[in-house]
């Protein structure tokens, strides 16, 4: 059997190619050759640009495959090259831009555009196809739309999967690397925005990778499905901060400054500190229709990416880190804690002078004083 995997780069990407290998599938992965996948010499990669249609169907000329595998470049033009070339399609798209709310990915500051949503979002909740979304939004819905009417033609059998905020060793944007420098720097002052109460959606690359080779071995029950996937359990922010510092061996001394107290375009500390409101999906269809559940639980997760990441640095100022939006302006974070501190003290002093009515709290189910 050949399978085509259109990206592979990543945190996931190398796991489902080797996940194939290991099935017996002959693997081509396809790819800019700008991040280059870590895979089995067994592997061929060719080279084409999968945001180019042009390119994309020049490439894959005369070729046929029992599987594709799509997880990089413009969706819709993947799959419309791929239409008489394969059998079965399975695609990966963004979990965040789909729901309205959950922040709009073309803004210079996405986590300030949420809103408050419920928890446990399911794939076709009203909020996945409510307007009023932005551009990159709106696109990757119809990339979805696209892909769903491709299977619902007859052109393939079709999967689509929504991708959380990923995470994992190897991963070319990783938002640990925020915590993971300042730990190893020994800094230990961390503005947690909100007291890191924010649960937002993150999925082990491991674990990730494992839902979508489900799907390849389940065609007829994932045929024409879309599904959320993420870590079966959402952390708080505070609760990855913790994870991420006791993993480093450090403690950081958080300070839990109200969102409303932060200007516009706030960013010193880690952007996924910053997100305002939860968002967090309903992962129950593909525990059903796929029998998915975490390979790998979050603790471990967290441990073996940090250590992954304390062995191979991100180096100090490279493009890699400033991609990921963190400044690391210390001073300015200490000028901002020590500005913070004054008007917290000042705000402790002025209430606690203020006229006010004592309550005393009773417990409401009080055993009875007398007897009878």
């Amino acid at each position: 059997m050949k399978a085509l995997v259109v990206g592979g780069s990543g945190a996931s990407g190398p796991l489902i190619v080797r996940g194939l290998v290991e099935r017996d599938y002959e693997v081509t992965v396809l790819g800019r050759g700008v991040h280059p996948p870590s895979v089995p010499e067994s592997v061929t990669q060719i080279r084409a640009d999968p945001f180019e249609l042009d390119s994309l169907q020049a490439a894959l000329e005369g070729q046929s495959y029992d599987l594709v595998i799509a997880m990089y470049g413009v969706l819709r033009h993947v799959a419309t090259a791929c239409v008489g070339l394969t059998p079965r399609f399975i695609s990966v798209g963004g979990l965040a831009p789909i729901y309205k709310g959950w922040g709009e990915m073309t803004s210079i500051n996405p986590w300030e555009t949420t809103s408050l949503t419920p928890l446990l979002l399911e794939e076709a909740h009203p909020l996945s196809s409510e307007e009023g979304i932005d551009r990159f939004a709106g696109a990757v819905r119809k990339a979805e739309g696209f892909v769903m009417q491709a299977h619902s033609d007859g052109h393939f059998n079709a999967t689509h999967f929504r991708y959380p905020l990923v995470y994992g060793p190897g991963n070319i944007c990783p938002a640990e690397w925020g915590l993971i420098r300042r730990a190893r720097e020994r800094r230990r002052p961390l503005i947690l925005p909100g007291g890191g109460l924010t649960l937002v959606a993150r999925g082990f690359s491991e674990n990730m990778a494992h839902a979508l080779l489900l799907a390849v071995e389940k065609p007829e029950a994932s045929a024409g499905q879309i599904y959320n996937i993420c870590d079966t359990r959402p952390q708080y922010n505070a609760e990855w901060v913790r994870a991420v510092s006791n993993s480093s061996g450090h403690e950081f001394e958080p300070v839990p400054i109200p969102f409303d107290l932060l200007p516009p375009g706030f960013r010193a500390t880690p952007p996924q500190l910053l997100y305002r409101h939860h968002w967090v999906p309903s992962v129950q269809k593909v525990k059903d229709q796929l029998g998915y559940r975490d390979r790998v639980d979050f603790d471990e997760a967290i441990e073996r990416t940090v250590r992954w990441y304390h062995d191979h640095p991100l180096e100090p100022g490279a493009e890699e880190e400033r991609n990921l939006g963190d400044p690391f302006d210390y001073a300015y974070e200490d000028a901002v804690i020590s500005a913070y501190r004054r008007l917290a003290g000042s705000f402790r002093s002025e209430i606690a002078s203020l006229p006010h009515v004592e309550v005393q709290w009773r417990h409401p189910y009080q055993k009875p004083q007398e007897r009878g």
